[in-house]
């Protein structure tokens, strides 16, 4: 199996409903984002995918999260703006474009990250 790894950031604000502590109070992070793809076979260039059309595709989708307060947008109104939870948002999103996307890993801090994969 072959896999590739992209890497990507983005800032924003927010704050966790129902969660007893510091987080429950509005507070920003500056999030790294990982992205694997995943393939048996390379196509005919020998990539599994070109790195520009998944950094281009990711991209697209952090340009919505980017400087925004994400408990205002409609997916967090129903799910909690946990690392969790935008792991899965960007993977659900990224997947459309991404057939071979094996993995979302979203870095809160330097030795806080949650990683969602189907």
């Amino acid at each position: 199996m072959y896999s590739i790894k992209v890497e990507a950031s983005f800032s924003s604000a927010h704050n966790l409903r129902g969660y007893k502590g510091k987080c429950e109070e509005l507070h920003g992070h500056n999030w790294k984002i990982e992205v694997v793809a995943s393939k048996s076979k390379l196509d005919k260039t020998g990539m599994v995918l070109d790195f520009k059309f998944i950094k281009n595709a990711l991209n697209n989708i952090l340009d919505k999260l980017d400087h925004k307060y994400l408990n205002n947008l409609s997916y967090f109104k129903k799910s909690n703006p946990t690392s969790e939870n935008i792991a899965k948002y960007i993977y659900d999103n990224l997947k459309l474009k991404v057939p071979v996307l094996r993995s979302v890993t979203v870095c809160e801090s330097e030795n806080s990250s949650a990683t969602y994969s189907a």
